[in-house]
């Protein structure tokens, strides 16, 4: 039986990298977030050969950390962009419709008016996300006016005061992690090789064109050279110091900090999302299954990339938001996760939002740009989650002209992510499923909206091992086969992987995990090969990094977060 390519295993991992210097191929990506994914995606399935490369973990960095939705962008109708906001809607239909259905849902906002001449004109700009929609599927509910009456019952949670009314819409509920894990399995499927834990340390070059990469292990350690054709950069945050190693920078990367709370369902009654003006931006409570997401900030962070921190001044800034609009007010006790994310703006794009030190990013275009340069090198860069396969697209365009040859015509845009395709059959066997796994219908749906019709593959696991059907102590939402099979399918190396990336563990849980993560350890340990010394020392790495980051998210600004995470945290693992 030929072997399933989209099993992504340390195993294959180990066999693959060790091979990288006795091959020469079409692509080599450069980032393992979803624009990285999206483009060994789209290259692969346009028959090219390809290579990702990720420092990390697949979704380690902004794309585990976005607002979690697939969305039009009301605010982008104000600054008169609606090629985005009308490619943006489009994009998230496929995904409901078509790409992968199993990882999305449907979640409605409203948002309430407080003047009576915001009714026409907020209430037109929500007409023109239907107006966009007239040539695309139809699979998310369109907007509709309520009244005062009727937003207070939609949202009973809304302070009344002053409320004249509200205009309701719906946008796209996802899984980030998820979703960028799935599409760069399927990238594999297709015969892409997906390499994480594989960090980029030079540009191969001939003359002043780039053929390749030099590539360090940071597992076992070691170097490999893969020379290529054409390498793409989609490094996201780090794509301007990519670009540099190729001997020429022609972008600057400004990240701009994002940060979101989350907060127990039953906190909050409410129906319905809500989405409101700030001074500069918009502030957004949205349903994430039992819980709540309250986001946005949009400030400039200029510390370390790789480790984005909330403060205590950006935990304060959503609170007041959030007790603007709500009857019972909320406090730092009722928050059970935060998490900050870092997007990829281009420096140069300054000059259109303020002054390069100006605090805000809030005004700056989320418009994507593909660069051409050094020779042999593509970068791709800015953009939103929402558009990635519309990113991907224009890099793999883009990668035609140092190929030297025409390429076909993309298909992502009908080419469903793995899970997608029997997840409607599946749905109607969920009985028969948690009868035959012996878990609950209920874990079965829970299963269902995260691998779809790979759903089996997961079960299968608790059938062979009966202590893997049983709910993981300190987070009973998820099953220990799930730890078991993020390890054997999903790419899994570390703790932290399962605990914040195949699972949102660490941010559904009042202790980010820490109680769940001995037995998630021994679990992931069986399948890694750890001896008890390994599965401790993982367990004390994220402790450690739960800790320093809860001590972060105390200090007042930015500088003071950045210094206690260095001053708490050493070498952690992963």
């Amino acid at each position: 039986m030929r072997p399933d390519r989209s099993v992504l295993s340390a195993t294959r991992r180990r066999e693959e990298i060790a091979g990288l210097g006795d091959r020469e191929v079409d692509m080599v990506v450069v980032g393992g977030g979803v624009t990285g994914a999206g483009v060994a995606l789209d290259a692969t399935s346009r028959g090219l050969s390809v290579v990702l490369v990720e420092a990390d973990d697949l979704a380690s960095g902004t794309s585990s950390r976005s607002g979690k939705i697939f969305h039009g962008g009301l605010r982008y109708l104000e600054q008169l962009n609606f090629g985005l906001v009308r490619e943006a809607l489009l994009e998230r239909d496929l995904m409901v419709e078509r790409l992968c259905p199993h990882l999305v849902q449907p979640e409605p906002f409203m948002f309430p008016f407080t003047r009576r001449w915001q009714r026409p004109y907020v209430g037109a700009g929500v007409a023109l996300y239907d107006v966009f929609r007239l040539s695309g599927p139809r699979s998310v509910p369109g907007h509709r006016h309520l009244s005062r009456r009727a937003a207070l019952a939609e949202m009973p949670e809304l302070r009344p005061e002053g409320i004249t009314g509200a205009v309701q819409y719906h946008d796209v509920r996802v899984d980030d992690a998820r979703h960028t894990m799935t599409l760069a399995r399927t990238a594999a499927s297709l015969g892409a090789t997906v390499l994480t834990r594989a960090r980029v340390v030079g540009m191969l070059r001939d003359g002043e064109r780039v053929v390749g990469v030099r590539v360090h292990d940071l597992e076992e350690g070691g170097h490999a050279d893969l020379t290529a054709r054409v390498v793409v950069n989609a490094a996201g945050i780090w794509a301007d110091e990519v670009q540099s190693l190729g001997g020429q920078q022609t972008i600057t990367v400004r990240p701009a900090k994002g940060v979101h709370l989350v907060v127990p369902g039953d906190r909050i009654e409410s129906r319905t999302g809500l989405i409101a003006r700030t001074k500069d931006s918009v502030f957004i409570i949205r349903r994430w299954f039992d819980y709540w997401l309250m986001g946005t900030t949009d400030t400039l962070w200029d510390h370390d990339r790789a480790h984005p921190l909330a403060s205590a001044e950006d935990v304060d800034y959503l609170l007041g938001h959030a007790n603007r609009w709500l009857r019972r007010p909320i406090s730092s006790a009722d928050v059970l996760g935060v998490y900050a994310g870092l997007r990829p703006l281009l420096a140069s794009a300054v000059g259109r939002g303020g002054a390069a030190g100006a605090k805000t990013t809030a005004a700056l275009r989320r418009d994507h740009t593909v660069v051409e340069g050094p020779p042999g090198m593509i970068t791709v860069v800015g953009g939103k989650y929402t558009t990635y396969r519309l990113m991907a697209r224009d890099a793999v365009d883009a990668a035609s002209r140092p190929l030297g040859r025409a390429l076909p015509p993309s298909t992502t845009e009908r080419l469903p992510l793995l899970g997608a395709s029997g997840y409607d059959a599946l749905r109607h066997q969920r009985d028969r499923l948690a009868r035959e796994a012996g878990v609950s219908p209920g874990d079965v749906d829970h299963l269902l909206g995260r691998y779809g019709d790979l759903t089996p593959d997961v079960l299968d696991l608790a059938v062979e091992q009966p202590d893997l059907a049983r709910p993981l102590p300190g987070a009973p939402r998820y099953l220990s086969a799930e730890i078991a099979y993020a390890a054997r399918s999903e790419g899994a190396l570390h703790l932290v992987d399962v605990l914040a990336r195949r699972t949102r563990i660490f941010m559904e849980t009042a202790d980010r995990g820490t109680a769940a993560a001995p037995e998630a350890a021994r679990v992931l340990g069986e399948v890694l090969g750890w001896d008890e010394a390994r599965r401790a020392e993982e367990v004390a790495a994220y402790a450690q990094m739960v800790d320093a980051e809860r001590r972060a998210a105390t200090m007042p600004t930015d500088v003071e977060a950045a210094d206690t995470w260095r001053a708490a945290t050493g070498d952690l693992i992963g």
